[in-house]
């Protein structure tokens, strides 16, 4: 019992220091290295495939374009009054569409 006592005393000691960080071997720092590496190459990867080279070149110039042109450019006339309700209709139409009831029995496709 008393052996027992004092290997719970011991471990109890063991806990209550605050030990050392532990440092992982090299071994697994190595391997946490190749994974973070890994990691990073595929996010890469991904971002250099989402974007071509020439989409990227399109995009800038398209930039470029709509913060010069406006600077060099004179003001333009403004829009005939017709033309201005075409945004209304357009949205009026949307409203109309999206809480207009639907019959789901003709939606329905055939393979279900």
């Amino acid at each position: 019992m008393a052996s027992q006592t004092g290997a719970m005393e011991g471990g109890n000691r063991r806990h209550r220091r605050n030990p050392a960080p532990i440092r992982p071997n090299a071994a697994k720092l190595h391997l946490q290295q190749q994974q973070q590496e890994a990691d990073f190459n595929d996010k890469k990867v991904i971002a250099s495939t989402y974007f071509s080279i020439g989409a990227f070149l399109v995009l800038a110039c398209l930039t470029v374009s709509l913060l010069i042109l406006p600077l060099v450019l004179p003001p333009l006339p403004p829009p005939p009054s017709l033309l201005l309700w075409l945004p209304v209709c357009l949205l009026i139409l949307l409203i109309v569409l999206a809480f207009m009831p639907t019959d789901v029995r003709s939606m329905a496709s055939s393979y279900l």
